[in-house]
């Protein structure tokens, strides 16, 4: 979306905010909150839970990449895939990569049409890696935070703006949502989902056109999402933080802010990691968004930041907050949907 047609947007949606507030206030709730009930009933606690409880089970080993529990995780994203309604691109859910040191991944890309009727030449990427470090030195890492909840919210999101497409609602964008590979081994997934884009190797499933680098609208990551032990504010855990790059406009920022507040989430934002600037710029380079990023494409980064259960056995889904992890994905989403 172009910043000046952003920023038209966002006042005009700040105006009809505060023109339903005028209205009594269970009924400006109602009002800003009925389009979208059903993609949010969609996404409970419990749900969240197991879901973050399957990706951290025994079953998924850690998720190295390249292990059987990597694709134990690699064909649950699939399968959620597939019951969302998202397309295949090229005919299947998984790329094939290969990282640095020879191991072989995939990614799980699954797409959504922007629209049913005239189909848009835009696309957004949402990803989260889903690989994390398996055994170590005999010791088991669950990677509940890192980064079993980010798929959870990836996949989370994309139940959500399925099922507010299918109600009538329509994008300037299509979306392609990428469970990312390689994380842990220098990116490989997002490096290799980007040489597809520059090799012309994406197409969209709809039209059948190269999706090319100039088309892509900007990337969102969430990587590590789950956790409140990192607080902005210590008066209070409930929080989230949103990185970008030079590229990402005020106008960004100011929408999560009016979402924040129009659709009665109340989260603690930060734009910043905690307030440092070095910090800032070398964290937001630790993750997938920074392949985008470094070629110039608009890229946020959603996290609650890093904690001492990193990399640890007890980084568990009991550590987790739900509550507060269900209001971050509301927000996520609501955020893509009026940017798309």
């Amino acid at each position: 979306m172009q910043t000046k047609t952003l920023k038209k947007y966002i006042i005009s949606f700040t105006l009809a905010v505060i023109s339903s507030c005028l209205c009594p206030p269970a009924q400006a709730q109602n009002s800003r909150l009925t389009l979208h009930k059903p993609a949010r009933s969609l996404i409970t606690q419990d749900l969240i839970q197991r879901e973050v409880a399957f990706l951290t089970d025994s079953l998924c080993e850690g998720r190295a990449t390249g292990t059987r529990g990597s694709a134990e995780a690699a064909f649950w994203i699939a399968r959620k895939f597939s019951e969302t309604g998202l397309l295949k691109i090229g005919g299947t859910w998984g790329k094939a990569l290969t990282t640095e040191n020879g191991t072989s991944g995939h990614n799980i890309i699954g797409f959504l049409p922007g629209a049913s009727k005239q189909h848009p030449d835009s696309y957004v990427v949402v990803g989260a890696h889903y690989d994390h470090l398996g055994t170590v030195n005999g010791r088991f890492l669950p990677g509940a935070d890192a980064n079993a909840s980010g798929v959870v919210a990836m996949t989370s999101v994309a139940d959500m703006l399925a099922m507010t497409r299918s109600i009538g609602r329509s994008f300037s964008s299509n979306i392609i949502f990428v469970g990312f590979d390689g994380k842990e081994m220098n990116m490989a997934g997002s490096q290799k989902l980007w040489s597809m884009i520059e090799n012309g190797e994406l197409t969209d499933p709809v039209s059948g056109k190269r999706i090319t680098k100039d088309k892509i609208a900007f990337m969102v990551n969430i990587d590590q999402i789950g956790s409140t032990l990192a607080p902005l504010d210590k008066s209070r855990k409930d929080y989230i933080i949103m990185l970008g790059n030079p590229s990402i406009k005020r106008a960004y920022n100011d929408m999560l802010k009016v979402c924040n507040e129009s659709y009665d989430i109340g989260l603690d934002l930060g734009f910043t990691y905690y307030g440092s600037e070095n910090f800032t710029k070398l964290f937001y380079r630790l993750s997938d968004q920074r392949v985008f990023a470094d070629n110039r494409i608009p890229a946020v980064m959603f996290t609650s930041g890093i904690t001492m259960n990193n990399n640890k056995p007890y980084d568990t889904v009991e550590t987790l907050d739900m509550e507060v992890l269900q209001k971050r994905i509301y927000l996520i989403y609501h955020w893509i949907e009026k940017m798309l």
